[in-house]
């Protein structure tokens, strides 16, 4: 099996395009530098740790330490997303929504996933 099967991975990957077009698109200039660029490099963390971790899961807990490290991304990710909107940086609601929802169920996820490691250890499927 790939990390690519993975539904976390798949997730974190189509929330780093479209925060990453968020940032470029929807952000006043200034903030395509400042925070826009900490959201981006926060949610890429969550993709690639994802990664890493599983490239080490043969040592659980290994593997369950850098899915700890993507969860804490993504609770980085979403407290930057928060902090564009409070601020009125970004202002598309709907989109605001969107990716706030989409990085809280990342988060679930990501806990449910880590239970799952805990519980039942597998490092080869």
């Amino acid at each position: 099996m790939s990390y690519k099967k993975l539904e976390i991975w798949q997730i974190a990957r189509e929330l780093v395009i479209d925060i990453h077009n968020m940032t470029l698109n929807k952000l006043p200039k200034i903030e395509m530098f400042e925070e826009g660029a900490q959201i981006r490099k926060s949610s890429k963390s969550v993709r690639s740790t994802i990664v890493e971790g599983y490239g080490r899961r043969r040592y659980k807990q290994e593997f369950i330490r850098f899915l700890s490290y993507a969860l804490a991304s993504n609770d980085e990710t979403t407290d930057h997303l928060e902090t564009l909107y409070e601020t009125g940086s970004l202002t598309d609601r709907p989109l605001y929504e969107e990716l706030h929802n989409r990085s809280d169920i990342l988060g679930k996820k990501l806990n449910l996933f880590m239970q799952s490691v805990q519980k039942g250890h597998i490092s080869e499927k």
